[in-house]
């Protein structure tokens, strides 16, 4: 099954207001999306970078720390009155046309 922004902003805002019971303050859950961006990172620095995995890191699933990532912002998006699928619409729009040929251009990059 595929899940749109709209549809995910849509299901995490009733499962917050009926499991969850509450969203977190803002604040919080910005201090949460930044735990879960970390616990991302750790994983992403032991997969692909030089460290290597803890015994405590072994279970830990990449999909997942993703989607709690995912989770957190979504909720965010919510509280703030921010409709992810229009941002994400209006940020395409501006690299098209920001970056067009910034990319290609960059000696770095070829």
């Amino acid at each position: 099954m595929e899940i749109t922004l709209k549809q995910a902003q849509t299901d995490v805002d009733t499962w917050i207001k009926t499991v969850g019971v509450r969203y977190f303050s803002e604040l919080t859950n910005m201090a949460v999306l930044t735990e879960e961006v970390g616990e991302l990172a750790r994983i992403m620095a032991r997969k692909y970078g030089d460290q290597s995995f803890k015994e405590s890191d072994k279970n830990k699933n990449m999909a997942d720390e993703m989607a709690d990532v995912l989770w957190v912002l979504l909720c965010l998006a919510n509280q703030t009155g921010v409709d992810l699928t229009d941002a994400l619409q209006k940020n395409f729009e501006k690299k098209n046309s920001r970056d067009a040929e910034r990319h290609k251009n960059n000696e770095k990059l070829q």
